[in-house]
């Protein structure tokens, strides 16, 4: 990688990215791109940034052309539960980002990462240590039908065009700079946030519901390893299952009590959240990415809740947030 373009750069995802690749591969080697120029000032002033609507096929091509990019992160979705309020958006957008990019990319010779997720699991698949290979047929949300989508996608133009298509399947991601925004797994994030502000969270999925999850620094560290693996060893490419940890609402809040004791923890149930949340595994099996390119989490729950509540309660003190 040595030019590099992220669509979808103001989400919780490309926040990260983009300052993690340009602190790599240098800043003016990395593009960040975005529908809304106003969520990505700090992207912007740090380094080169293009507004661009993915949708748009022409000013998606002009801006590879204009820096001579070799290679593609996509990373434009609208999430799982924002995705089931209107589904044909979702469609319209997560796809045809997703087709786009792959277009642009071989025409351009370019490479492309788009992220798949737990949500291209469904109801039949095997909950515990799903498998690399197995059942995707009985997705139940838009997001997910997007996901397994994607993944044929890329897999086609892989072996059709020879494109070189990467990818994987991220648990619910964990991070203190960016707020979550409409995913089944936010809460996750949102407890922390709670646990700082007033001593209490109200979760919206019930006890007892696990779901793998992984903390943002191990989740970029993922994305650069895989692009930077041989190719000659990737036997699956799109899209690998990477896992870090699974643990269900009273497990946080058991490690937070650790450092804040009185932490109180009740429950108000979103259905919608909850039914996507039995639709999906409790946990994977990253054998496959272990094995191909030398997968390997560095954080567990318990060190993640130290460092988040650190990091979380550095932004209230600093004013950042309220």
């Amino acid at each position: 990688m040595k030019k590099i373009l992220i669509v979808g750069a103001g989400g919780q995802i490309g926040s990260e990215l983009v300052p993690y690749l340009r602190s790599i591969y240098g800043e003016t080697n990395v593009v960040a791109a975005d529908i809304s120029a106003e969520k990505c000032k700090a992207l912007a002033e740090a380094g080169p940034f293009e507004e661009l609507n993915a949708l748009d096929g022409e000013g998606f091509s002009a801006i590879v052309k204009k820096y001579n990019i070799d290679t593609i992160f996509n990373l434009v979705a609208l999430l799982s539960a924002t995705g089931e309020k209107n589904p044909k958006l979702a469609w319209d957008i997560n796809i045809g980002a997703l087709t786009n990019s792959l277009y642009i990319a071989k025409d351009n010779n370019c490479a492309v990462f788009t992220p798949s997720s737990i949500g291209a699991f469904g109801n039949d698949t095997p909950k515990d240590k799903t498998p690399q290979d197995t059942l995707q047929r009985s997705n139940t949300t838009i997001y997910g039908v997007c996901k397994v989508t994607g993944e044929l996608l890329s897999d086609y133009y892989f072996h059709r065009f020879g494109v070189d298509t990467r990818s994987v399947r991220f648990p619910g991601l964990i991070s203190y700079v960016t707020l979550p925004g409409g995913g089944t797994t936010d809460y996750a994030v949102e407890i922390y946030y709670d646990a700082i502000r007033k001593g209490s969270f109200t979760c919206n999925v019930e006890a007892g519901t696990y779901m793998d999850m992984m903390y943002m620094p191990d989740a970029l560290h993922a994305v650069v390893q895989l692009m930077e693996a041989d190719p000659s060893k990737l036997k699956h490419r799109n899209s690998f299952n990477i896992a870090s940890m699974s643990f269900e609402p009273e497990q946080i809040a058991a490690e937070i009590r650790k450092h804040m004791p009185d932490f109180k923890l009740d429950y108000q149930i979103d259905p919608v959240k909850q039914a996507i949340a039995n639709s999906w595994p409790n946990s994977m099996d990253d054998t496959c990415a272990r094995q191909e390119w030398g997968w390997a989490p560095k954080y567990d729950l318990t060190s993640m809740t130290n460092d988040m509540l650190i990091k979380v309660k550095e932004k209230f003190d600093k004013g950042l947030i309220k």
